[in-house]
């Protein structure tokens, strides 16, 4: 398996609009993509900054994974992504490895990816996204 970019942090928020607003004034950047995803119960805004992105995270509700993550924690860092070429021959090796995977097989992401996640115990406590982007991205 091969990770071959920091496809995005992902950052938890109360109030995607208002944090859309801090980062367009503070730093002059705007999504590149606003979508809701309901499969993950948010709704998300990609910023992009280099050749990754910030992802601004707003629950639909406080029983999905950031709804809770937000009631335990506030605001901040949810976890981070990384880009692989084949997530399906990803997920099959780290299983083999015996990582501890959330996601046994991929589920539909925003931006038309396929993703899956990684338990935080596996690597220093952070919560891991690997994500197979389609061809035309």
């Amino acid at each position: 398996m091969r990770l071959y970019n920091i496809d995005h942090v992902g950052l938890a928020v109360f109030d995607l609009d208002a944090a859309l607003a801090e980062y367009e004034r503070l730093y002059g950047i705007r999504p590149l993509y606003r979508e809701t995803v309901a499969s993950q119960d948010v709704e998300e805004a990609m910023l992009p900054l280099g050749g990754s992105f910030v992802q601004l995270l707003q629950p639909l509700s406080k029983d999905g994974p950031v709804g809770r993550f937000l009631e335990r924690n506030g605001e901040g860092m949810h976890h981070l992504a990384f880009a692989v070429d084949d997530i399906d021959a990803a997920l099959k090796e780290l299983a083999g490895e015996g990582v501890r995977l959330i996601d046994q097989e991929p589920r539909p992401g925003g931006r038309g990816a396929k993703i899956a996640f990684i338990h935080p115990k596996t690597l220093s406590g952070t919560l891991v996204e690997l994500v197979e982007l389609p061809d035309d991205h």
